[in-house]
């Protein structure tokens, strides 16, 4: 067989994309009206105000790595998850590795999204290719290395309710009227700009990415939540300013992330690198997906 990718549903693969690539995605958790909803398994509400969060616990990560070890013949396994500074998920999968030895090997992602998702497909590939667990670690490490993640959101009382609003912390109080451009840096979700309406903060966003992007091959997600018209007016823009685009992929995300940015939140991923050891089709050709 070959190396196993193990990642979460934070990532925003579809299940059509993860099942193509042989990636096992292991849900993260919505706490609502006494119930536990697993994302991407169980029929999550559509209101997401006053939810919890939660994420995979070692157990759960325990069952997942030795399904994926067994499925590999004992070749090994890469899991990539979400940033450790955003949930407990990459602690809890160290201490299920353990379990494990050298065969499951453990990456921080330091970021969430695509910011995820692109590491995993990249491992993913080089796994397909035949490479060793060696390869697919340092695949997803270098890739993870170079994605950035940039988001907008309508309000900050998501943020600061689920405690994942880190250093911005001092736009709270009077600022919360603040339309603030965020980034995750070193795997925490920090401000980058403060602006005051949402059409300066998409713009911001876009200038951002723009940035971020060069003029080298690169691959973009653009995400929203319950905004596919804001997200569709950011991807037109980035197509028109950014010459080296490998693949742009539209996405809403999941009930998980959409607890914490609330409606209206639009974010996009960068990723720098050759479209085809980032990209879900090793190509140039831009595609669009949703991602549940």
């Amino acid at each position: 067989m070959s190396v196993v990718v193990v990642t979460d549903s934070s990532a925003c693969l579809s299940p059509e994309l993860a099942d193509r690539f042989g990636i096992r995605v292991v849900p993260l958790h919505v706490l609502t009206g006494g119930r536990d909803f697993r994302e991407g398994v169980d029929a999550v509400p559509d209101d997401l105000s006053g939810v919890t969060t939660s994420g995979a616990s070692p157990g759960e990560l325990t069952d997942a790595y030795a399904a994926a070890l067994a499925d590999s013949d004992g070749d090994g396994v890469v899991a990539v998850h979400i940033s450790r500074q955003l949930s407990g998920t990459w602690e809890a999968g160290r201490q299920a590795a353990q379990k494990f030895g050298e065969k499951v090997r453990i990456v921080d992602s330091q970021s969430t999204a695509m910011g995820l998702g692109y590491p995993a497909l990249a491992a993913a590939r080089v796994a397909r290719a035949g490479g060793g667990l060696k390869a697919v670690y340092q695949k997803a490490v270098d890739v993870a290395a170079r994605g950035r993640l940039l988001i907008v959101v309508d309000r900050l009382e998501h943020l600061r309710r689920g405690g994942r609003i880190g250093t911005a912390a001092a736009l709270l109080g009077t600022a919360l009227a603040m339309k603030p451009v965020l980034h995750v840096v070193e795997g925490k979700l920090v401000l980058r700009e403060k602006t005051r309406t949402s059409t300066k903060a998409l713009s911001k966003l876009v200038d951002a990415a723009v940035e971020q992007a060069g003029t080298e091959s690169v691959a973009l997600a653009v995400h929203h939540l319950h905004a596919p018209e804001r997200a569709a007016a950011v991807a037109a823009e980035l197509r028109q300013r950014i010459t080296g685009i490998g693949e742009l992929v539209v996405t809403e995300i999941g009930a998980v992330l959409g607890a914490h940015v609330g409606p209206g939140a639009v974010g996009v991923v960068v990723c720098p690198g050759d479209a085809e050891e980032i990209t879900p089709d090793g190509g140039p050709e831009p595609s669009s997906t949703s991602a549940h």
